[in-house]
């Protein structure tokens, strides 16, 4: 605990109840007075947490420009207005404005959808004052306070049991353990770790069983959930990957533009220009190096990503989370609730005569003298039982295990109603710690039925008989040893198992459990969920290796882990205990795929481990336990329907379905975004490039200016976005997903793309000069003609350009990029807005533009289609050379 009050002890559950009162100053029977209630408020305050806040809408707006691309655009742009360029200034603004507009709206309905799935429901609490029961809001409980809670409570605050009655509680959500936990007033070693200490009720566990008094020994921050609570504040996760490709894409832009002024300024100074045209130079320069449309490109694909990922169930918080799946290197997963069901169902049935599995124990399944066995065997577990099941709505109140044991009766046509109908219930012996045994006895025509269930070897202790198809047979001390045998075959499996019997009486007042006649039986598993298996195939498949990460008991976790396909180690799982002794090494931990027994500080550190390892970590859980690790992981994914507040609000995505084979979608999609901006930012780079290279070039040659500002942000911003965001629209190829996963050192763009980039940057040039050229030479144009037709000549071979971002193994004329509907629409489009450009009077006029005549359109369109041509024409020879050659 954190922070704990002077009067508690740091280990409460270690502590007799006698000391612990006495040390609280209170009495069990009567509790605290109200005027000590008053004094200890006032020194502890309320019993609450500190709910996390939702994100504010600046905060939202914030995280938009937090981008180097974004400071170095609004530097061109203040650049631009202090030399009284406005309209550029302005132009590059209203860039900035859309980009923010979209990953703003992004997020805010992100976070909308978050808030919607948060319960805010307040709980009350019973509590023991001045000799008086009474239901208080439970922010009110304060250390000292006598509590008393029974089955179907949800625990309010730290509590030392007093006194418990056949008392179980689930810690799934804290500890990872599917079936409840026994709990009792005994105290336990000082070092029992959390999940052992039996002695102890923890704030936001649920009461499944029985009843019992305890004392408060930890409120708010200083339970163990506020602990957690406080580690989540602490965990700090990195940032996305694709953050720190962009911040190093953006940093090479911002060296480049650098240069590119400096060597302008210093050419100038040195050929004694006009200072006026030197910084309009500069500034066309800087506009030419800068692509405008990254940032709006790279938010629309990262936004349409989330989008179509929300249509598969899978909400997610920031837009750079999901090109951040795309390089996930590791899952870490806890297993409740995650990889199984997070509810207990019958695994097996093991009767005297056969073992069946579920696909058995349906009605109509069982065959031969097996079903009248196994119908009475369900029939016990139909009747010995103190819960609730609700066969038509699939739900049940109380004990996970007998809900499982009243599925498996309604499945197979003996539903508990019915049974009670033909056999009312007479009277019950509730379960007992001691002789570890339930009996319910039941009226019948001849008599009464005793139906009991426990822990198998207290049952077999009293069974006499065992029930065959001809009768009931004596069991022998050999017999009792083969199903003890069987137990424990069924326990290494991580089964829980439960033995039922019965006996029939002539009256209701006799010993329950005496001369008992054996029916079998159950073992009981959270099971694996159905699509888990294919989907951990698909991960490994794919080069992302899988972990379990749990608080549940080492045998449990290496039965799911065989079960889901993870290959288990010879030396079994790895516990909790055992990773402070390792020192959190992550390369030591590579090869170790179950850790068990894992507290909630023990996940985060493993995370920490392996994201020093080089590992690119998404964390998947859905309890309080969970959080921290959630937090801190590269990606953290919580369950939308089971899952905790806490961790929803820790995680930066939501399974709305709770299925991990969403988590292979998401990671595809992230795949395919990654590839997807690649190509696109080598698009915009290329067209980018040509346009420093063809001003560059003309200073250098001392041409005049061959494009104003304004006319190289119409092409960035009109003509060159609609054609990146086409391509940002690709749905990838089947082989993504048997790739292994980007180191997370890969740059955006390495050094093929750059050689691309270059490549296709020079071709583009030389279109351009070919152009002015033929318009300056034979043609004799000048001044706004030449400009015109080195517009529009640059322009198209731009939009003619996407055709050359195809893979190098597609064939020339069918691949993904002829294949997409919205590449051709955005060519038509941009065509038309280029048609507009020259022929419409007031916005020809605004880019220094003329109405070019067919001369002039036969020049410029046929030195646009020359670096297509020859790009394409050099791709397919090298496809020759390389045998791979397709039309």
């Amino acid at each position: 605990m954190t922070g704990v009050p002077a009067m508690v002890s740091p280990q409460p559950h270690s502590e007799t109840v006698e000391r612990l009162l006495a040390s609280h100053e209170v009495r069990m029977e009567g509790g605290l007075e109200e005027a000590e209630v008053r004094r200890r408020a006032q020194q502890y305050g309320p019993n609450l947490i500190d709910a996390p806040r939702s994100m504010p809408a600046l905060t939202i707006l914030l995280h938009q420009l937090i981008n180097p691309v974004v400071y170095l655009l609004t530097a061109a742009a203040i650049v631009a207005f202090v030399f009284g360029q406005v309209l550029e200034g302005s132009a590059v603004l209203f860039v900035l404005l859309v980009n923010t507009t979209i990953g703003f709206v992004a997020e805010s309905k992100a976070t909308r959808s978050m808030e919607a799935l948060r319960l805010l429901g307040h709980r009350s609490v019973r509590v023991l004052r001045e000799g008086r029961q009474r239901i208080l809001p439970a922010e009110q409980l304060v250390p000292g306070d006598i509590v008393l809670v029974e089955a179907g409570d949800m625990v309010s605050a730290d509590l030392r049991i007093i006194e418990a009655s056949n008392l179980a509680c689930d810690e799934s959500t804290f500890t990872g353990e599917s079936a409840p936990v026994e709990k009792s007033e005994s105290q336990v070693p000082a070092d029992a770790r959390l999940a052992d200490r039996s002695s102890m009720l923890f704030k936001g566990t649920a009461v499944t069983r029985g009843t019992a008094t305890g004392l408060v020994v930890g409120i708010g921050r200083d339970t163990e959930l506020g602990a957690i609570s406080q580690l989540v504040r602490e965990a700090s996760p990195a940032r996305s990957p694709l953050e720190k490709r962009l911040a190093k894409t953006a940093g090479q832009l911002v060296w480049l533009t650098l240069v590119l002024a400096g060597a302008i300024i210093v050419a100038g100074l040195v050929r004694d220009v006009d200072p006026f045209l030197m910084v309009t130079t500069g500034i066309a320069l800087a506009v030419a190096a800068i692509p405008e449309g990254l940032p709006v490109v790279a938010t629309l694909a990262l936004a349409q990503g989330m989008w179509r990922m929300a249509r598969k169930n899978a909400l997610l918080r920031q837009l750079s989370a999901v090109e951040t799946f795309g390089s996930v290197s590791l899952i870490l997963t806890d297993k409740t609730g995650t990889l199984t069901e997070n509810r207990m169902a019958v695994a097996t049935v093991c009767l005297p005569t056969a073992t069946l599995m579920p696909k058995d124990i349906v009605a109509g399944a069982a065959n031969g003298a097996d079903a009248p066995l196994l119908q009475g065997l369900l029939t016990i577990g139909g009747l010995c039982s103190s819960s609730d099941y609700d066969a038509q709505k699939d739900e049940g109140v109380g004990d996970p295990m007998e809900i499982a044991l009243l599925r498996a009766a309604a499945n197979a046509g003996v539903p508990r109603d019915q049974l009670l109908a033909e056999m009312p219930l007479e009277l019950q012996h509730a379960f007992d710690t001691e002789t570890r045994m339930m009996a319910t006895v039941h009226r019948q025509a001849d008599g009464f039925l005793y139906a009991v269930k426990g822990a198998p070897e207290a049952v077999f202790a009293h069974c006499t008989l065992v029930h065959f198809p001809d009768g009931d047979a004596p069991m022998d001390a050999e017999g009792r040893e083969d199903w003890q045998q069987l137990v424990r075959r069924l326990a290494d499996d991580g089964l829980r198992v439960i033995a039922l019997a019965r006996k029939s009486a002539a009256t209701s007042t006799e010993e329950p459990y005496a001369e008992l006649v054996l029916l079998g039986v159950v073992g009981l598993r959270d099971p694996a969920r159905a699509d888990v298996k294919e989907a951990i195939a698909a991960c490994r498949s794919a080069g992302i290796e899988v972990a379990i990460v749990t608080g549940d008991h080492a045998v449990t976790a290496l039965s799911i882990g065989r079960q889901v396909g993870l290959p288990v180690n010879q030396s079994g799982a790895l516990e909790g205990h055992s990773l402070a002794r390792m020192d959190f090494d992550g390369a030591l931990l590579r090869s170790t795929t179950v850790f068990a027994r894992v507290n909630p500080t023990e996940k985060l550190g493993l995370v920490r481990a392996f994201q020093d390892a080089g590992e690119i970590v998404a964390m998947t859980g859905d309890g309080v336990n969970d959080a921290p690790a959630l937090r801190q992981a590269d990606i953290g994914v919580a369950m939308g329907k089971r899952g905790t507040d806490v961790a929803r609000e820790a995680a930066a995505m939501v399974l709305l379905d709770d299925s991990f084979s969403t988590i292979v979608a998401a990671i595809r999609e992230g795949r395919i975004i990654f590839e997807n901006i690649r190509r696109f930012a080598t698009y915009l780079l290329a067209c980018n490039l040509s346009e420093v290279m063809v001003i560059g070039l003309a200073v250098l040659l001392a041409l005049p200016l061959p494009l104003l500002p304004l006319q190289i942000l119409f092409l960035n911003l009109v003509t060159d976005v609609f054609p990146a965001f086409a391509l940002a629209t690709a749905k990838g190829d089947d082989t993504i997903m048997q790739r292994p996963p980007r180191p997370a050192s890969e740059a955006m763009l390495g050094s093929p793309q750059w050689k691309r980039i270059i490549l296709h940057g020079l071709a583009l040039t030389g279109a351009t000069f070919g152009a002015m050229a033929v318009a300056g030479g034979p043609l004799g144009l000048e001044g706004s003609t030449l400009v015109t037709v080195t517009f529009l000549t640059l322009a198209f071979s731009q939009l003619w350009h996407v055709f050359n971002l195809r893979h190098p193994d597609s064939a020339m004329l069918r691949n993904e990029i002829t294949a997409n509907r919205w590449i051709w629409a955005s060519i038509a489009l941009c065509s038309a807005l280029l048609v507009l450009a020259v022929y419409v009077p007031q916005l020809a006029h605004l880019l220094g533009l003329v109405r070019p005549d067919m001369m002039m359109w036969t020049v410029a369109l046929l030195a646009s289609l020359a670096p297509l041509v020859v790009l394409q024409l050099a791709s397919l020879v090298l496809r020759v050379a390389r045998g791979r050659a397709a039309i």
